[in-house]
């Protein structure tokens, strides 16, 4: 069994892939298929027979730790994109788990907080990627930490067994998230398999277990229908065939496992970061880089030489090797070019001296690696000089936590085996003596611990800015890489970027007027610099072929094809949840719902709310017009037909979006101002013109009805709008709807 989901964390390594809304950013269906079948493949040679992926949460909330792991805002984008996945995975003979069952939006109180969520919006939002996995044959579920409607999901009979096995008709097994199982008794609300178990976990479905069938206050055949499930799955891949009630079958052998292609799974990689990136700017044409401007670049940022592969926690994964932009900007460049690189801003520090920290230096690493299970620490640190401290706390797999002062300042866990990962805070400290805590824990089974504790004064950070400020003027071109630190385990406490990188964004493009902007973050930020630099281009978190895809797309080889699948607000005052912190980050353990259907853009749609980019946006190294829009209800559905032209001088892939106003004929349900109901990837050359229809399957002209308990369709006079993005809508008709 193997973590997920952006690649298989499989030793001694595997395909570390662009993060899944990298992939949903894409809006391919068959690259989808594709990306899951590198997961199966590479799961399958590394010796593993389930993944825990994909994951196929709703991004609700903007600041949520692991929306990186998901795949968009849209209930549409997220069951294509985890039907699709499904089947790629299981197509190569590997069990896929999706989770997290259900509405875990959110890291803050993750084990306790009840997510309260109506009916309809149950259904409609937070269900239907669930829905559309067992339609696609999720061979497992995993439910979630939190609980929905007053019962946590490894103990809710609502989800677990009326929706799940008698509305959906799954017939897989249902795993606990890791110590997510509440009690023994929740075997008998649909829960099979409680993980992991002791050691690392406790123990409820071991001898707690069989004392309770012994005891009769839960029945054997509770424990047979889970044993069948989990069997039942297994043997439906294969994975029986050589088992019998006697032991194994004599001269039986299961199906030989895949080798590991490197070349295969890189090449799919790439092509999904390439696929997934969105060109969110590009004033004057900026990019693609040619001429002077492609020979003669300032590369400023430290993600372009320690690339940020992806995000923190259990997705994280050990790349079979890594691709860095600088270098790949360097071979692209060409010989007689000039491609300097400063860190502008250093997130990683160096080691803290022990002239400045009582006891000495922390820094146990490599040979020197510890060998406890627990590191716990309190020193006084001397701040040379008042200012603002980048300090981090760095280790390999671990739950780590700082302190200055008494305070904690930072915390989140690493699960990287293969090397130290960091945790940083930004620190205002007046010069003298502080203390500073540092407190590391290791997971059961590793064996070393490596722990190590860096910083970047005030002096340092300001020489780093001049630094980079002095490349960037003497270049034609610079290129500003920055990055986010999302995580398991902890959400965003603001939409900024972390660690002054605005302020070397802006002071950058104050001494270059041609400053290219790339972007790894694994979803919205806020750019109070954009109107000073010419492109930014969202590479999100792009994996280990990342490098050589960002060059690629600065240098023309490949044109970014992304649209973006998270709304990107205007700031941390015009959000979902702006000061309503019932619905985030909860109140007293209670989060509420009460946006109901109105989740993303839709919710940006009725508030009439200017964002910085909207859902679905996205620009090409070419442009597009739409034409000729024709709508044919029938039976199943509707038939949306348009005509689709690259008006540019390069090929460039576009994605037309589909879009149904609300039902003039509903009054007892929530109706959002435009749903999206479908879309298509279409890749045009120069010039080219294309007829595109696209069904809209009646289930999208539906809504549930919380007193029928079921689905009923909106029918009477509907506006459906076509073009670019849930914004910029140019095609427009109405339509007839009938039931």
């Amino acid at each position: 069994m193997s973590d997920g989901p952006a690649g298989t964390r499989a030793a001694p390594s595997s395909t570390a892939m662009p993060a899944p809304v990298a992939l949903a950013s894409s809006f391919d269906d068959r690259l989808a298929r594709e990306y899951g079948r590198v997961l199966g493949r590479d799961g399958r040679a590394r010796g593993m027979d389930v993944v825990l992926a994909p994951m196929v949460n709703t991004i609700r909330v903007p600041y949520a730790g692991r929306n990186f792991e998901a795949y968009g805002e849209d209930p549409l984008v997220n069951s294509r994109m985890v039907s699709q996945e499904i089947r790629g995975i299981q197509d190569e003979g590997l069990i896929a788990t999706t989770k997290h069952f259900a509405a875990n939006n959110q890291e803050t109180e993750r084990q306790s907080v009840n997510a309260n969520v109506g009916e309809q919006a149950l259904h409609e939002v937070e269900l239907s990627g669930f829905e559309a996995a067992v339609e696609a044959g999720t061979g497992s579920i995993m439910c979630s930490y939190n609980k929905v409607n007053g019962a946590h999901s490894c103990s809710n009979d609502t989800l677990l067994t009326s929706i799940l096995r008698e509305q959906w008709g799954f017939r897989g097994w249902v795993m606990s998230d890791w110590s997510g199982t509440r009690a023994t008794t929740d075997i008998l609300r649909g829960l099979d398999q409680d993980m992991p178990g002791p050691p690392i976990g406790p123990d409820y479905f071991g001898a707690p277990l069989k004392a309770a069938i012994q005891k009769g206050s839960i029945p054997v055949t509770a424990l047979d229908r889970s044993v069948g499930r989990i069997l039942g799955t297994m043997r439906n891949f294969g994975l029986l065939r050589c088992a019998s009630p006697q032991g194994p079958v004599p001269g039986c052998a299961l199906p030989a496992r895949p080798r590991f292609d490197a070349t295969a799974s890189n090449a799919v990689a790439r092509r999904a970061a390439e696929d997934g990136a969105v060109l969110l700017r590009n004033k004057n044409d900026a990019l693609p880089l040619t001429g002077r401007a492609a020979r003669d670049i300032a590369v400023i940022g430290t993600p372009a030489v320690a690339p940020v592969i992806g995000g923190g926690g259990s997705s994280s994964v050990i790349p079979s090797t890594v691709t860095a932009p600088r270098e790949e900007i360097v071979k692209r460049a060409g010989s007689g070019s000039t491609v300097s690189y400063r860190p502008g801003v250093d997130t990683i520090g160096t080691v803290i001296p022990g002239s400045a920290l009582s006891g000495g230096a922390i820094d146990h690493t490599g040979d020197d690696a510890l060998t406890t299970k627990t590191y716990e620490q309190t020193r006084t640190l001397t701040a040379p000089e008042d200012g603002d401290y980048l300090i981090s706390i760095r280790s390999t797999v671990s739950n780590r936590s700082l302190t200055v002062d008494g305070r904690q300042v930072a915390e989140a866990n690493s699960y990287r085996t293969d090397t130290l990962t960091g945790t940083s805070a930004r620190v205002r400290l007046k010069a003298g003596k502080h203390e500073i805590g540092v407190k590391v824990k290791g997971y059961g089974a590793d064996p070393t611990l490596q722990v190590q504790l860096t910083w970047t004064p005030p002096r340092a950070a300001r020489a780093d800015l001049a630094a980079a400020v002095a490349a960037a003027r003497k270049a034609t071109t610079a290129v500003v890489f920055v990055h986010d630190e999302q995580t398991e385990g902890k959400d965003r406490t603001t939409l900024a970027l972390p660690h002054d990188q605005d302020a070397l964004v802006s002071a950058v493009a104050g001494a270059n007027r041609n400053t290219i902007v790339v972007l790894n973050t694994g979803g919205p930020v806020t750019m109070p610099w954009l109107s000073s630099v010419e492109s930014v281009l969202q590479m999100h978190y792009p994996g280990q072929m990342g490098g050589a895809a960002t060059a690629r797309l600065l240098f023309g080889e490949a044109a970014p094809g992304g649209r973006l699948t998270q709304t990107f607000p205007l700031d941390d005052a015009h959000t979902i949840v702006s000061g309503m912190p019932r619905r985030f980050p909860g109140v007293d353990g209670q989060e509420e719902y009460s946006e109901g259907v109105l989740v993303g853009h839709r919710w940006y749609d009725r508030q009439q709310m200017k964002t910085l980019f909207p859902f679905g946006y996205g620009l090409s190294y070419t442009t597009f017009s739409y034409s000729g829009l024709t709508v044919t209800p029938g039976p199943e559905g509707l038939a949306v037909g348009f005509t689709i032209t690259n008006t540019g001088e390069r090929a460039g892939q576009e994605v037309p979006q589909i879009y149904l106003g609300p039902s003039s004929e509903v009054r007892n349900a929530q109706q959002p101002p435009r749903k999206l109901v479908g879309y298509r990837k279409v890749r045009l050359g120069p010039g080219e013109s294309r007829h595109v229809t696209v069904t809209v399957p009646k289930r999208q002209l539906q809504y549930w009805d919380s007193t029928a308990h079921g689905w009923v369709t909106g029918t009477g006079s509907r506006d459906v709008r076509v073009g670019s993005s849930s914004r910029d809508l140019p095609l427009h008709r109405d339509v007839t709807v009938r039931r």
